[in-house]
Order: C-alpha cells, then structure tokens, then sequence
C-alpha cells in the first residue's frame, strides 16, 4: 500500500449491517454513504463492494473515502440502516448485536495513521448516538484509548457471541442502554482486518469449532493475527476468519510458501497471514477427520487489493463500483 499519486489520505470502513436479504435495502444504504439527502455526489468517495450472506443475514459494505471525508458518508449510511432495520425481527445464524453491528476505520497506506482513524471512529461513535437517538455503542481497537482492547475481546464482554444477549447487563461506551431496535453497534480502527471463510464439507459443527480452535491466534500453534468462529452454512460449516493485520514480518517457523502481504502505517511495518495458508491449514485439519473443503471466499479485498482498487476508482470517477464488480449475492 505504497503513496497514493492521486494524493488521497484514504481509509477504508467495512461497514457491517444485519440485513442481506432484501437486496434494495442494502444498496439504498450503500448509496447514502455517497450521495448527500439531495442526491448530489459526495465527491472522493466510493462503495468498492457489498459482501451478502444470506443465511448469516449479514452485509459487509466496503467504503472508501479520505480521511476528511469517512465521516460523514459512514453516519449518513449508518442513519439510513437505522431506519430500515430492526433488530427486534432479525434472524440469521450470525452473531449480530446491531442494526449498524459493526463499523471498523482502517488506513490505507503510510499516509493515515491508525491514530486519525480512532479519532474518526470515536467521533462517529458519537454522531450516531447523538444523531439516532437510542443507539449505542462500544469501542474497540485503538479507538478504545487508553486500553485499546481487541474487538474479540469487547464483543466477548457485550456478550455479542451468546444467542440472545442480556442488554441490560450492557454498559456501552456511548449513547443509551441498548434498545431491542437498534441494538447495539461496535466501532473503532485498526490495522487492516481481511475476511477469509473457508467451507468443510460437514454439517458437523463440533469438528468445526475443533478447526477454528486449532488455528485461533490464541491457541498454541495457531495463526498469528486470526480470529475464527465455526457457523452453519449452506448445509456445510464455515470457518470464518477474521485475518488482523500484525506488526512486523511474518513469523519465520510460517514464512515457507507464499510471502505474507506487507505493508506500512506511518512507517511501521504490518503483515497478515495469507488466505492460502488458512486455506491450507483448514484443510489440514479438516482431512484428518476425513472431511475435505468446498472452497474459500474472501469477503471484500486484502488490503493491497482496496488501496489499489480504490485509487483507480476514485480516478474514473465511479461512486458505484459494486455494480461494475457484480459481487452482490442474494
């Protein structure tokens, strides 16, 4: 992710809403992030992609923006989700605790500090409580000042992995004590953070939960930078990854086989873990209980794929670029 020549300062947020489903709905709140009430073009500002599952009942919207600019397109498409979700009637087999479930900044390239983006994280955090009353928030990552605790962790402390968490033992970090219609919205900035899900062939949802197990950061021998849970899916189990980028160069007992992707922040280096040795390491394990995979998807891009994609974006002009990419599934 090296200097932008548009001279761009561009972040990214991987805006995370509870509806997939009724495909209308997902792309009226795609286009608040980069058309204004009036309609007109917020100019330097693009939907890369929109990821839906529908079993999860969960989209993934990539926006781009500069740093200046994130803002207010990620809380005009927070607003509008606001408006048309309620949680109070969502179903889906994804853990999800918000309308709005998830709203992480990250920079793309030396340019943005992670430091900027846990500004404008806190202060969308705020102008969504303040601008839809009822909602609230927690923070993670480096937005979450001074402990910056990691979003597994926070969402483990809401409550955000039981099947029907208990919102009045939840103390948000902002806004009110969460409401059953809007529910409650995580929201913070971080390095990177790429989607890797990779499918077995089972319905077997212990063996799967061994698997995520297995390769989880926090396990002995697992993958440094990757959070995973194990959820139904399409009549198979999905082991769904959340990849971190980690600061450094990849450990050397893992840099055989393909080169970890690297990049800088503010002149530090990051890396994460490549999706063929998740891929590779699922399968491992998966055939040791004699199951095989059915395939990997990526949710979005790596980080290198968004900064370079959203450069020759933003340069055409594109504010839709989902429709040219042709990635919505319903």
């Amino acid at each position: 992710m090296g200097s932008s020549s548009l001279g761009r300062r561009l972040v990214a947020c991987l805006l995370n809403v509870s509806e997939a489903r009724r495909k209308d709905l997902v792309e009226t709140v795609a286009r608040a992030a980069i058309y204004d009430p009036k309609g007109l073009r917020r100019e330097g500002t693009t939907v890369l992609n929109i990821f839906n599952d529908f079993d999860y009942n969960r989209s993934v919207i990539t926006i781009v923006a500069s740093i200046d600019s994130i803002r207010e397109a990620v809380l005009s498409a927070c607003e509008r989700a606001c408006g048309l979700i309620d949680m109070r009637t969502h179903t889906g087999v994804h853990p999800c605790m918000g309308a709005v479930d998830l709203i992480p900044i990250y920079p793309l390239g030396a340019e943005v500090g992670v430091e900027e983006c846990a500004r404008e994280a806190r202060a969308v955090a705020e102008g969504l409580t303040q601008r839809v009353q009822g909602t609230s928030a927690f923070l993670f990552g480096w937005a979450d000042t001074p402990l910056q605790r990691g979003l597994a962790q926070r969402r483990k402390e809401m409550g955000w992995f039981k099947k029907r968490p208990d919102m009045q033992a939840i103390r948000p970090d902002m806004g009110p004590q969460p409401q059953k219609q809007y529910g409650l919205t995580g929201v913070g900035a971080s390095p990177y953070v790429m989607n890797c899900n990779v499918t077995i062939d089972t319905q077997d949802i212990t063996l799967g939960r061994g698997i995520a197990t297995a390769i989880r950061e926090s396990t002995p021998g697992g993958l440094p930078g990757v959070q995973v849970l194990a959820l139904p899916h399409e009549g198979a189990v999905e082991i769904a990854c959340n990849v971190e980028s980690v600061k450094g160069s990849p450990p050397s007992h893992m840099a055989a086989g393909e080169p970890w992707p690297s990049f800088s922040i503010s002149g530090q280096p990051y890396c994460h873990a490549p999706a063929s040795l998740i891929t590779a390491r699922v399968a491992e394990l998966a055939g040791q209980q004699g199951v095989s995979t059915k395939g990997t998807a990526l949710v979005g891009f790596t980080p290198n794929e968004c900064r370079g994609l959203a450069e020759q974006t933003l340069s055409r002009g594109i504010a839709e670029f989902w429709k040219e990419q042709r990635t919505i599934h319903m």
